[in-house]
């Protein structure tokens, strides 16, 4: 193939650079390196041309690309980085972008962590690809049919969202093409566990990021179509009569460590109000069965279920409690290695579904290790959620926060996904669609985290299966959107 491209490599001076570079160049594809560098460095490499930049994923870094690109196609490193390149691994992916047309071309890889080497494939990209932090890896492939267009068109001066906004335009008119193979490997510097890593959007020290990927996120559901206004549909909460004002329900399996303080924790609540608590036993057998029993015995306000069933998820075991004659009008989130944080939970719940008449209401949590010491990032209250644009960025972000809790009629209609991940997601976008969704600041919730949650450290295809998962979700619910908005001009 005699395609060239330019690469685009961020440099803060260091040895690895130039040895990714010399692999670069031994492809004998690269025509021309730029290295994007704060204004401040004064160092360079031979042969390579430095671009300062402000930031490295800033609109204007991409327009700086866009306008050196003098080849059909040009490489953009992510990372800083030490990269080594495949057998044929740059051919490959200009094969793979010519073929297509495709506007971005990514790969899986090898990533080299405390010197063991690994496979760490990505996912497929799709229209519900929304997060900000979707991975392409380490090597992107732009296509300069594709950069053109999108800078053609115009797009918002952003400090950190210029990439994010740079590919959601171009998968508004190209195909973003995930090659499924290992490409290159790198060296990965960021060695925390998967539990460690899935709060940094939520972090405190974030929210300036977190504000402009918002805007482009909004900016790009307009554009499509799936843009929702701040209109919703009124709820009449006293439809129906029920027993009780509100349940709480916690799924369960194996959960003898920690079952006692949860069910403590919803016994000791005070309200004005007639509350129970379902407990849905998934088979559990190392004893928490024997523990609930036990409570069940001293209380009545426990409703223990072990389902008929054998083939459910989380989900499935919210469906057993929610459509259970006994189960209140609103239905209360409490996960089996959690608390609530005071007595006082429910009523707040409860009082502010009769405040706001909303379908849900999504409070906040402080996070602890196993005995309850508050554990960085600390509180996550999600105040990135506004009343006018909520639920438009809450296609964007990867959780919508806890403790949650429904309005029980609307969660019977819809019915939960039977599964053990982003059930309580897929819910909360669907009913933010019509519904105004309530929102607790303050601390109500006591989010363990230890070794025996199941996302403390996940493997990389267990990570992959979960994206694509909330990435379908996504993608739906982006359809269902642009489907509402088509019926109302209609």
């Amino acid at each position: 193939m005699g395609i060239k491209m330019n690469a685009f490599i961020p440099y803060y001076g260091l040895e690895h650079t130039e040895k990714t570079i010399k692999n670069l160049k031994k492809t004998k594809l690269i025509s021309k390196v730029f290295l994007l560098t704060e204004s401040s460095l004064d160092k360079t490499i031979k042969g390579c041309t430095n671009l300062p930049v402000d930031n490295f994923f800033s609109s204007n870094t991409m327009k700086l690309i866009a306008d050196n690109c003098k080849t059909a196609y040009c490489l953009f490193i992510m990372k800083d980085t030490l990269i080594e390149i495949g057998q044929f691994g740059l051919e490959r992916m200009l094969n793979v972008a010519n073929d297509t047309d495709a506007g971005i071309v990514y790969s899986d890889y090898y990533e080299i962590k405390e010197n063991v080497r690994s496979a760490h494939p990505v996912i497929d990209y799709q229209v519900g690809s929304l997060r900000n932090d979707f991975e392409f890896g380490h090597l992107v492939l732009f296509n300069k049919k594709a950069l053109k267009k999108v800078m053609k068109s115009g797009i918002n001066d952003y400090k950190f969202a210029g990439f994010y906004s740079l590919r959601l335009k171009i998968s508004q008119f190209f195909r973003l093409a995930r090659v499924q193979e290992f490409l290159y490997s790198t060296v990965e510097a960021d060695v925390r566990k998967s539990g460690e890593k899935q709060f940094d959007y939520v972090d405190p020290r974030n929210r300036e990021v977190q504000v402009e990927m918002e805007k482009a996120c909004t900016e790009h559901l307009k554009e499509v179509g799936g843009y929702l206004e701040p209109k919703f549909n009124e709820i009449n909460l006293d439809e129906e009569n029920f027993e009780c004002e509100a349940s709480v329900v916690i799924p369960i399996k194996n959960r003898a460590k920690t079952i006692s303080d949860a069910i403590q924790s919803v016994l000791k609540q005070k309200t004005n109000f007639k509350f129970n608590l379902f407990i849905v036993d998934n088979y559990s057998d190392d004893g928490t069965t024997d523990i609930v029993k036990s409570f069940a015995k001293q209380d009545q306000r426990i409703i223990h279920i072990i389902p008929k069933r054998k083939d459910l998820g989380i989900g499935g075991c919210w469906n057993e409690a929610v459509h259970h004659p006994k189960c209140g009008k609103f239905s209360c989130q409490l996960d089996s290695d959690d608390l609530y944080k005071d007595d006082n939970t429910i009523q707040k719940i409860v009082d502010k579904f009769k405040e706001e008449k909303c379908a849900m209401v999504i409070g906040s949590y402080q996070m602890t290790n196993f005995d309850l010491q508050e554990i960085p990032p600390g509180i996550i209250d999600h105040k990135e959620w506004t009343w006018d644009n909520g639920r438009n960025n809450a296609l964007r972000i990867n959780g919508l926060g806890a403790p949650r809790a429904f309005y029980t009629p609307l969660l019977r209609k819809l019915k939960i996904p039977n599964v053990s991940y982003g059930e309580d997601y897929a819910v909360g976008l669907a009913l933010s669609r019509d519904y105004q969704i309530g929102r607790i600041y303050e601390p109500i919730y006591m989010c363990r985290r230890w070794e025996g949650n199941t996302d403390a450290a996940l493997p990389i295809d267990k990570i992959n299966n979960h994206n694509l998962y909330k990435d379908r979700i996504r993608t739906h619910e982006l359809l269902a959107r642009i489907k509402k908005n088509k019926m109302k001009k209609k």
